[in-house]
């Protein structure tokens, strides 16, 4: 998956070094957050809302909820800092597994289970998104459509401090008439519960869900709501483009008229460039506060949908500055050479 993923980075952000702090967070206080959030709602529940667009329980916060945990698990074990804790692991892996078994309702808990298949959202669904697909037959509104989807993903990528979370794909769904159907949900494009989202005052969308039709396109989408195609120029093949928003009462879907494509890709290169300016002011412990905060709020739309999200206390760093380790991770930078390529990482169940 890390190989077939393709390349960003601002390089502003010191992205190990918050995702570290964020990982010994998530080991100390993850199992009594999902804890809390079970007990309001099963977790079975809490996943069914991820059926529906605009609703960030998705591939990548399920995966991201069990893993960036096993992360602090693995690193504080191995340092010695911390001995290993079979009730807690237990507590955040059978969260995740009821919720993953739900939210796929196939049987399996990941798209890398499945062929990098996910598909959550049902006919109806489909059908109302379809209803509102135009066809692409001209290069230049290809181009205008190719050059939105890019503002976007690069924008949430930075207002997500180098993560690509804000951006969640599903698919392939195919149609009968061998075309297959994309469908990509942006998360959090306005002003939220980031503090430095306050840049995205006038984003006039909250969340927006697009439909993109391909043709002759091998749609594969994996565990981080990536998608990986071939061709790799996926977009020279859209043959049908919708635009909806969940900014809705009942969050149902609104269609997004594509003549406002232009003006929505100005107001987010504004809020983007002024993003920029003030990520570039701040200082580094700043920067890890805020790339904490996201990787540690992972559980935050499951507390959400079970009502709870306003009882669990999100502040980062905590237990790390508490535990006197926060100064030491802060200084860690991404440059650890790669394991060996004959290196195992993960044994099968059935040889660990």
């Amino acid at each position: 998956m890390t190989r077939e993923r393709t390349t960003l980075e601002s390089a502003l952000i010191p992205v190990t070094a918050y995702i570290l702090v964020a990982a010994i967070e998530c080991w100390f206080r993850h199992p009594e957050i999902l804890a809390t959030i079970d007990a309001a709602m099963p977790a079975e529940e809490i996943a069914l809302a991820g059926h529906r667009p605009g609703v960030q329980i998705n591939p990548v916060y399920l995966w991201s909820t069990a893993n960036i945990f096993l992360t602090g698990r693995k690193m504080l074990t191995l340092l010695g800092l911390t001995p290993d804790d079979a009730e807690a692991v237990h507590t955040v892996l059978n969260f995740w597994q009821r919720a993953a078994l739900a939210y796929r309702g196939d049987g399996l808990r990941q798209a890398w289970d499945a062929g990098f298949v996910v598909r959550p959202y049902g006919p109806s669904v489909i059908d109302e998104l379809l209803s509102g697909v135009t066809p692409v037959v001209d290069a230049g509104e290809r181009a205008r459509i190719k050059r939105f989807n890019a503002t976007l993903v690069a924008y949430l990528f930075l207002l997500y401090f180098d993560t690509r979370v804000g951006t969640g794909d599903t698919g392939p769904y195919p149609l009968p008439d061998g075309r297959v159907l994309l469908v990509r949900d942006f998360y959090r494009l306005g002003r939220s519960d980031f503090w430095w989202s306050g840049v995205a005052t006038d984003v006039p969308y909250h969340n927006l869900t697009a439909a993109l039709v391909l043709d002759g396109v091998d749609l594969k989408v994996n565990d981080w709501g990536t998608s990986v195609t071939d061709p790799e120029d996926y977009l020279d093949r859209l043959c049908g483009f919708a635009l909806f928003t969940t900014d809705t009462p009942d969050r149902s879907l609104r269609p997004v008229p594509l003549d406002e494509l232009d003006s929505l890709v100005a107001e987010v290169r504004k809020a983007q460039g002024q993003h920029y300016r003030n990520v570039a002011a701040m200082s580094r412990d700043e920067k890890i506060r805020c790339g904490a905060y996201v990787y540690f709020t992972f559980p935050r739309p499951f507390a959400e949908v079970a009502g709870v999200a306003g009882r669990i206390d999100w502040q980062v760093p905590r237990e790390s500055t508490a535990r006197g380790w926060y100064e030491m991770f802060r200084e860690v930078e991404g440059t650890a050479p790669p394991p060996e390529s004959d290196e195992v990482y993960y044994w099968p169940l059935d040889q660990a």
